[in-house]
């Protein structure tokens, strides 16, 4: 599906989907417990779906008992015996692919694993590297992984600086071992957050873990998922692309966020305070976390300031180390910032959905943005305007969106091809611009 969007600023109050991460993590969980897990506010985006098929393959079973309410049966840690592998389709979610590997291993001895997109090509080799070592058999061919063999307690060591999804994977997994693990880090730990919540999840099921303070070191013990109930938190990542149109010279308010949230993606509020504040200059050399009394405790209006629609001047510098995802709403705040925006510590970005720092570049140029693309940055040099164009999603919900927020700053149509891989994570998002006044047209 092809959009066109007729430029103009959005208004009104908006509340972004629930939080993906969370409830990837909520549904394992309940999957993994013996009994009937009730999870509120859970959205059924693609990769929400895929995580659910996985469940059913595993011998879980949920219903939808009220629009996003799913009351999930789990199967106590133990596949039901019997048959043979289970094929287990991820469709085009990484988080689902690398979640279950392990979890498989643990349940079943091993599974089938397909998916669709470019996510068979993502990199599993953490992975197959410490499996090759504990005996574990895992061999990929023309698109589909099979993994095979028995978890054992013990240490497990991964480079932490790849994907904190293959740490979260044996978070899930080794509880259900007979004996306490330990996951060691060979490197500096990305993405602290997304360990956090995975930990958070794990505890509202019953299951202790312990870390050092550099999450260099994480003691897993074993024991038992017990059922809960469990709502889901309104999605950070996804509220940053409204905190960019807000920046930008949208009247939008945003709702429904918890300010304490330990979400990674929650720095956003702080992100768009520096972008908004006066003057700017300087760099953040480090995770910053919500400050009390921020206006990440509130709903947040759109400031009234004369000039660009974005009034800072200078330069700043933001680490992605742990808020990867914010890398498409930040280019897009960046390309028509009063000022120059560094995105750094972003090399990670070339292994999602597609080349993130490939295509966000290609999406920003086909607009009429200066950006600069190096191995591990983004060097955007912002316009008052840009004269609009044609963009390829590159069949990345991210890319797409960004596009979309990036056009209420144009002067000119804006194309966008591939629009339907929203579905991926939101998969309102164009009913929801439009209802905030956004102009758009399927071609």
């Amino acid at each position: 599906m092809d959009l066109q969007i007729t430029p103009r600023k959005l208004s009104g109050a908006v509340t972004p989907p629930p939080s993906k991460s969370q409830a990837h993590r909520l549904l394992i969980a309940a999957a993994l417990a013996e009994g009937e897990s009730t999870l509120h506010n859970i959205a059924l985006s693609q990769d929400i779906e895929a995580t659910l098929r996985c469940v059913t393959a595993l011998g879980g079973s949920w219903t939808e008992t009220a629009p996003g309410t799913l009351t999930v049966t789990g199967i106590g840690g133990r596949r039901p015996s019997g048959g043979d592998l289970p094929r287990l389709d991820c469709g085009e979610s990484g988080s689902t692919l690398r979640f279950f590997i392990p979890i498989a291993l643990a349940v079943a001895g091993g599974g089938v694993f397909t998916g669709r997109g470019r996510l068979m090509e993502r990199p599993q080799g953490p992975y197959f590297q410490l499996f090759a070592k504990k005996g574990i058999s895992c061999e990929q061919k023309d698109g589909v992984l099979t993994v095979r063999g028995t978890l054992t307690p013990g240490e497990y060591a991964l480079p932490g600086n790849v994907s904190s999804q293959f740490f979260t994977g044996l978070l899930f997994a080794l509880p259900l071992l007979d004996g306490d693990s330990v996951i060691r880090s060979t490197t500096e730990v990305e993405s602290k957050g997304y360990i956090s919540i995975t930990r958070d999840v794990l505890k509202t099921a019953g299951v202790e873990t312990a870390c050092t303070g550099d999450f260099r070191e994480l003691t897993v013990h074993g024991g038992t998922y017990r059922p809960f109930a469990a709502a889901v938190e309104a999605d950070w990542s996804q509220a940053a692309f409204w905190y960019t149109a807000q920046g930008l010279g949208s009247d939008l308010t945003i709702q429904g966020m918890n300010p304490h949230s330990i979400q990674g993606d929650r720095v956003m509020a702080d992100f768009a305070e520096m972008l908004r504040g006066e003057p700017l200059s300087g760099a953040v050399t480090g995770p910053v976390l919500g400050r009390s009394g921020s206006p990440a405790a509130r709903p947040h209006a759109r400031p009234e300031r004369p000039g660009w629609a974005t009034p800072c001047v200078g330069s700043v510098s933001l680490p992605l180390t742990h808020c990867p995802d914010l890398a498409p709403p930040l280019a897009a705040w960046g390309a028509l910032l009063n000022g120059t925006l560094y995105l750094k510590d972003a090399a990670r970005l070339r292994i999602k959905e597609s080349d993130r720092l490939s295509t966000i570049t290609a999406a920003l140029t086909a607009l009429g943005a200066e950006v600069h693309e190096e191995p591990d940055r983004l060097i955007i040099v912002g316009k008052p305007s840009l004269p609009g164009g044609t963009v390829d999603s590159a069949n990345d919900h991210r890319i797409a969106m960004a596009a979309a927020i990036a056009a209420t700053g144009c002067t000119g149509p804006v194309t966008i091809r591939g629009a339907e891989c929203v579905q991926k994570s939101y998969p309102d998002f164009w009913e929801v611009y439009q209802s905030l006044g956004g102009d758009i047209r399927v071609l």
